[in-house]
């Protein structure tokens, strides 16, 4: 009988140690301040497929998209370097409450989580391949939610906080003026 349960103790040492999932919340505080202009957050609903481009980093959050979103806009906000550009999919409006219960109270609650921000719409396979596209050259976060719902991902591609786009556009005006 000892032999057989120091037989069960020395397999058990040697099996490799199994490593927790990362904490969504965590690895989005870790990753703000390294998170620049042309990064992309993505709050995405459960059935989004797992991208294999290099810069892709998939979590699964085991979390409401509500409240994946609040907390991410919140980092987001709180930062001093980036704000978020917003895309959401064209398709959303469109489905209904017969086809995919609770979509219009999520259309709604989004809205006020999002409210102030101006959003893109964009085909759900536009957005894919854009994001496909991004995670070849950017770092990508995409934090899965336990969402149900279709079409409901939030996209966020990060631009500069403390430098807009007209003083990019500015810029570029005067070094060709210069030139």
């Amino acid at each position: 009988m000892l032999k057989i349960i120091f037989t069960i103790v020395l397999l058990a040492a040697t099996l490799p140690a199994q490593t927790p999932p990362p904490d969504w919340n965590q690895r989005l505080a870790e990753s703000m301040p390294l998170l620049g202009h042309r990064n992309w957050i993505l709050v995405v609903d459960s059935a989004y497929p797992l991208q294999i481009s290099p810069g892709i980093e998939t979590i699964e959050t085991n979390a409401s998209q509500v409240e994946v979103v609040r907390a991410v806009m919140a980092a987001i906000d709180h930062s001093t370097h980036v704000r978020p550009a917003i895309f959401m999919d064209s398709e959303l409006p469109f489905i209904s409450d017969a086809d995919a219960p609770g979509v219009s109270a999520y259309r709604k609650q989004v809205g006020e989580l999002l409210g102030g921000h101006r959003i893109e719409s964009l085909r759900h396979e536009k957005i894919i391949s854009n994001i496909d596209e991004a995670g070849k050259t950017f770092h990508v976060l995409v934090l899965k939610t336990n969402m149900t719902i279709p079409y409901t991902s939030v996209f966020m591609r990060l631009d500069c906080k403390y430098w807009s786009a007209d003083q990019e556009k500015s810029l570029r005006t005067r070094m060709v003026a210069h030139n």
